[in-house]
């Protein structure tokens, strides 16, 4: 071979090697959300782990898991997740988790959007669920996507009676839930045959794979954004859907995945600030102002990027640990996250005043 000629063997390992070029067709699919959290984590200027901490709380969260026999049966037990088995379920948790995001409120608790069902009064998440319960009650299919591209039926109007609240305080955010709606019902009815389940098939039992399904063809799951130069990916939702289809199936059918612990953490406002609480993660004195002064952080920018990448780090962090103290512990970022929480809100409506405020986004990501 002249010194002209190209070793075209070597170029290809080269390429494969630096990232650059087709990947190879066959390789299980990657999310790449843990390593871009990574990267948010190693060019964090503001936001802060603490190694010392993690393990503390590694200890007392295993502790506690183990105490409460926390696992995916957790999940179903709520009384507002549905119980069944089958396609119907799918759709609800679809539904929930396209519209799974911003319902915190700066008004009081008794003024903040509200939704009763079943002579409960529910706030945050939990008012979502019970709206989507409520109206299926009602005979109104909310979980239909063939009924949300129907504008004459599913109208703004028929949206909002769904959506009502039992105060002044509206949904945040409602044209853009509506908006999400839309848009997925249009593109399942156009790509995936009117059919949730045959998205979830497509992905041929792979969680990574269902997520990034999500993500390349629904622009409202495409949870993305630029931190020092790169590309990062932290898709909340589209990871949560995943992971509550694992949950509510306990592994089997619909929630049947052979990669499932490729899943992180789910980057929003209520984890980083029992994190906080916890001690595993700390803020620059400007950045911990703006939050106890519950000042808006934009959506993509550094400070709420280096929030949300250290959190996901921060629980693969804790995982770690644990099974550092249980090499056999059956426990994964999801189980974690889901634990973490139900204890902030379990705080919260004790009144523990000690706690950070969650910082404040508006964002449809979560």
């Amino acid at each position: 071979m002249s010194d002209d000629d190209v070793d075209h063997e070597l170029q290809a390992l080269l390429r494969a090697h630096f990232g650059l070029g087709p990947g190879d067709p066959n390789a299980p699919p990657e999310t790449k959300v843990l390593e871009n959290a990574e990267h948010i984590y190693n060019n964090s200027y503001d936001v802060a782990l603490d190694m010392r901490h993690t393990k503390l709380a590694a200890l007392e969260i295993h502790k506690q898991m183990q105490e409460r026999e926390y696992s995916t049966k957790t999940w179903s037990e709520h009384e507002l997740h549905p119980k069944a088995k089958d396609a119907n379920t799918v759709n609800f948790i679809f539904t929930m988790d396209l519209l799974n995001f911003s319902f915190w409120s700066e008004k009081a608790e008794e003024e903040r959007f509200a939704v009763s069902y079943k002579e409960k009064r529910w706030t945050g998440y939990w008012s979502l669920v019970a709206a989507l319960q409520r109206a299926l009650d009602e005979d109104i299919p909310i979980t239909s996507p063939e009924f949300w591209v129907n504008e004459e039926e599913c109208s703004e109007e028929k949206l909002k009676h769904v959506f009502r609240s039992e105060t002044d305080e509206e949904i945040p955010m409602f044209e853009e839930r509506v908006k999400c709606l839309r848009e997925a019902g249009q593109i399942i009815e156009e790509e995936f045959d009117s059919s949730v389940t045959t998205l979830i098939e497509d992905a041929k039992h792979s969680a990574a794979g269902l997520v990034n399904l999500l993500a390349e063809r629904f622009p409202c799951f495409r949870d993305e954004a630029k931190f020092e130069g790169k590309k990062v990916r932290l898709l909340k939702r589209a990871q949560i859907f995943v992971a509550d289809l694992w949950a509510a199936f306990e592994g089997e059918g619909y929630g049947d995945f052979n990669d499932i612990d490729k899943i992180t953490m789910f980057a929003d406002y209520r984890v980083p600030q029992i994190l906080h609480s916890l001690g595993c993660i700390s803020y620059c004195p400007s950045l911990e102002h703006r939050i106890r002064r519950f000042e808006l952080l934009e959506s993509g920018k550094s400070w709420e990027l280096q929030i949300r990448g250290c959190s996901i780090w921060a629980i693969e962090l804790l995982r770690r640990e644990i099974v550092k103290i249980q090499p056999d512990a059956k426990v994964n970022a999801i189980l974690i996250d889901f634990f973490l929480y139900d204890l902030a809100k379990e705080r919260e409506l004790a009144g523990d005043n000690d706690d950070i405020p969650h910082h404040r986004t508006r964002s449809i990501w979560y």
